[in-house]
């Protein structure tokens, strides 16, 4: 026998039982021995189903396998590239986490997750339902000149005639364009018009006439034989809001007499408006003309101090600008129009009005000058008033008599709030819009919960006030999450095609 034969038949006398154990070939390498472990022994058929700890249990307790049964021998082993599964810890190579109570051989639950299983596809699928909604809603310019064009002519028809036809009390009546066509937010068709009217006063007085800081009564400083206002003007000294308005309308019915293809509204109790219906091309306008004095005082009034916060959004300059500008007030009463207070009627009492200021906001709403213009960063602040505008309006049609009381000037004062909580340009990126309006619902749902609006000037005038109770209010809230919690079906229920 030659010497690999020998050196492979040598037998070596095992330490444990008197075992005796074929040494290795020398080619191969034998494994170190480990440490304070125990020799093999021969295990028993019970102890060889025992299933082995697993081998991270040392550094991880919590990463052990359950309990099952021993895995097949000839089952290849995972590959250390596979992802791991649902539920195990993302650094420990795939082991799961043992679950307490679990049956064995039973795979652990998932970890709980922050968000929703498929959240980044359904907001992929919402943004294209916003965006497929918001170009629908644009109005075609073909229809914007055609119902401006007819829409200039009766107004400026009706300037001329109160310029001409009456006495002076009118002759220096100026015109403001005001409301959603004019600040760019108008949604689907170009057949709502608000225009003001308005009459420059001078050195007048103006007292709370509420304890809201929105309704005022109206007088002036001296004598006003000589003011053209002298007819409207009561024995106490004050401008009567009823009587100018009731001539006002007088005078707007006299000028459209003529007018083909325009009729006169029925008044509306408690409106500031005469509404004219203007039919063009088949379509029928509706235009609110509205009578208000421009009032130039050397500051607005007290109510305001704790209002207007743009300071950080548009900045402390634009601020002042707009505060040293003239304000107007509207012929509106609080109430019944019955109430009294120091001898004055609450209809004779105007109401301060900020809507040139919300249109000026508006058009340059962003914190950088260049915001949406070409070259500059673009933003959806428009599109998200727009799309929540729609979606009051689409609920209120479903609902006529639950929400009735809700308008559209709620949805504007919830966006003028939520741009002085998220100030930045980059808070309203265009690329996420469904974000951005989400949380533009959660804003007006919020007020909508604590039953209060703050207005963007006048924080002591609640504008969930005015006839909005607690029962409708939580059933908007409700349809509102189901539209959030089902991608708004409600704009999907005429076209298919968006959803």
């Amino acid at each position: 026998m030659d010497k690999k034969a020998k050196t492979s038949s040598t037998r070596v006398k095992s330490p444990v039982r008197g075992r005796t154990l074929r040494s290795p070939p020398p080619t191969r390498r034998t494994a170190p021995p480990q440490r304070e472990n125990p020799p093999k022994t021969k295990r028993s058929a019970d102890e060889s189903k025992v299933k082995k700890p697993c081998p991270r249990s040392a550094k991880s307790p919590t990463c052990q396998r359950p309990n099952g049964p021993e895995p097949h021998k000839n089952r290849k082993a995972r590959s250390p590239t596979r992802k791991p599964e649902a539920g195990a810890h993302p650094t420990r190579g795939g082991c799961r986490t043992a679950s307490a109570g679990a049956a064995p051989g039973a795979r652990s639950p998932p970890a709980a997750k922050a968000e929703r299983p498929g959240v980044r596809g359904q907001t992929a699928a919402v943004e294209k339902i916003l965006l497929s909604v918001l170009d629908n809603l644009k109005i075609r310019k073909p229809a914007i000149s055609e119902s401006t064009n007819k829409v200039n002519d009766v107004v400026d028809g009706i300037i001329k005639h109160l310029k001409s036809h009456t006495s002076e009390y009118f002759s220096q009546i100026e015109k403001l364009p005001t409301g959603s066509y004019y600040e760019n937010v108008k949604i689907s068709e170009p057949d709502e018009f608000d225009v003001m009217l308005t009459v420059p006063v001078q050195r007048v007085e103006i007292q709370q006439f509420d304890t809201t800081g929105a309704f005022y009564s109206v007088a002036f400083k001296r004598n006003p034989q000589r003011n053209p206002l002298q007819r409207f003007v009561l024995s106490g000294g004050t401008i009567s809001a009823s009587g100018m308005l009731s001539e006002f309308r007088s005078q707007v019915k006299q000028a459209t007499e003529t007018m083909p293809g325009v009729q006169l509204e029925r008044k509306k109790r408690g409106s500031p408006a005469v509404t004219l219906a203007v039919n063009e091309n088949r379509r029928v306008i509706s235009v609110d003309i509205v009578l208000g004095l421009k009032v130039h005082m050397q500051s607005w009034p007290s109510c305001t101090k704790d209002g207007f916060n743009i300071d950080s959004w548009l900045g402390t300059k634009v601020k002042r600008d707009f505060k040293i500008a003239p304000f107007y007030l509207v012929p509106k009463y609080t109430g019944k129009g019955s109430d009294e207070k120091d001898g004055i009627c609450a209809k004779d009492a105007w109401r301060i009005s900020f809507s040139h200021v919300e249109k000026g906001i508006l058009k340059n709403h962003g914190s950088a000058k260049t915001c949406c213009e070409s070259g500059g960063s673009q933003c959806c602040r428009k599109q998200c008033l727009k799309l929540l505008k729609h979606l009051l309006q689409k609920l209120k049609e479903a609902h006529p008599k639950e929400l009735s009381k809700f308008f559209s000037y709620q949805a504007k004062t919830t966006l003028l709030h939520a741009c002085v909580k998220r100030p930045k340009d980059s808070d309203w990126e265009k690329g996420n819009l469904s974000t951005c309006f989400d949380l533009l619902l959660q804003d007006f749902i919020q007020y909508l919960d604590l039953g209060k609006l703050p207005h963007f000037f006048i924080p002591t005038y609640n504008l969930l006030d005015s006839g909005c109770d607690s029962k409708s209010m939580k059933s908007l809230i409700q349809y509102i999450r189901y539209e959030q919690n089902n991608m708004f079906p409600i704009f999907c229920e005429r076209n298919s095609n968006w959803c």
